[in-house]
């Protein structure tokens, strides 16, 4: 049997005169989901879900999806404030699914006041134990910051500070086919503990590619999508879907 996990990821939903842009990405992106055939099995966005991490992006957020009917995994990020997430949403900071063929394991890679990511010796234990539940499974892991440098300085400094402990835990777990993150505004793919690390673009606005200097690398209004990932037997095949720069069907919810 297929299953197909869609990957998206930086929203960044405000509140107030900015608000509208990232609204309509984020709609934009679901809305093209719901006109895939056959639709995936479920979403997974990968982390700064809002701007600012305050309950009224929260809420305005929860307007956006909370109508949508496939399943939808989320997963904080550094402009993500993890107690106002979870007191609109509910559930866990890190958490894993189990579907009837593959299994979705959500990271909290927050570190509150901090750009950078981490995920800490307690939650990485759970990941090893958790990956061990069904080892014949396909998994995908979704967390929000890369666990290695992807040549953009500014954000290279601000990634995953235990990203080698990740490896390590991935690496004793060959049925981990993804490992799914965001935070950089590109799409970018490498080769990562045995698997493969996919980060998908932004919903709202792409990072420029600056890779001879530690300036930050501003952001252009690059075209907008999510990454799709076609789990079918032994392998999984990942497609870049565009939404903002496309006449491709869109789907109502």
């Amino acid at each position: 049997m297929t299953s197909f996990i869609a990957q998206l990821s930086d929203s960044h939903i405000t509140t107030g005169p900015l608000s509208g842009g990232p609204a309509a990405g984020l709609q934009l992106a679901l809305a093209r989901v719901m006109a895939l055939d056959p639709r995936p099995d479920c979403v997974v966005i990968t982390g700064d879900l809002t701007d600012h991490g305050r309950p009224d992006e929260y809420a305005a957020l929860r307007e956006i999806i909370g109508s949508f009917p496939l399943p939808l995994h989320l997963t904080t990020g550094n402009h993500d404030d993890r107690v106002a997430l979870l007191d609109v949403f509910g559930g866990e900071a890190y958490y894993l699914v189990e579907y009837p063929e593959f299994t979705v394991v959500a990271l909290d890679s927050l570190i509150p006041g901090s750009p950078a990511g981490e995920l800490g010796a307690e939650q990485l234990a759970w990941l090893d134990q958790v990956l061990g539940r069904r080892p014949g499974m396909p998994v995908l892991i979704g967390l929000h910051h890369p666990p290695v440098p992807v040549g953009i300085r500014f954000l290279d400094n601000m990634r995953l500070r235990d990203g080698e402990t990740l490896r390590e835990v991935v690496s004793g777990h060959s049925n981990v086919v993804r490992v799914m993150a965001g935070h950089v505004h590109r799409t970018i793919t490498t080769g990562f503990a045995g698997s493969l690390l996919t980060i998908a673009p932004s919903l709202w606005r792409q990072a420029g590619l600056l890779f001879n200097s530690d300036e930050p690398p501003g952001y252009l209004a690059e075209p907008t999508g999510f990454l799709l990932h076609m789990i079918d037997g032994p392998d999984c095949v990942t497609h870049t879907v565009p939404v903002s720069h496309t006449a491709a069907l869109l789907g109502a919810y």
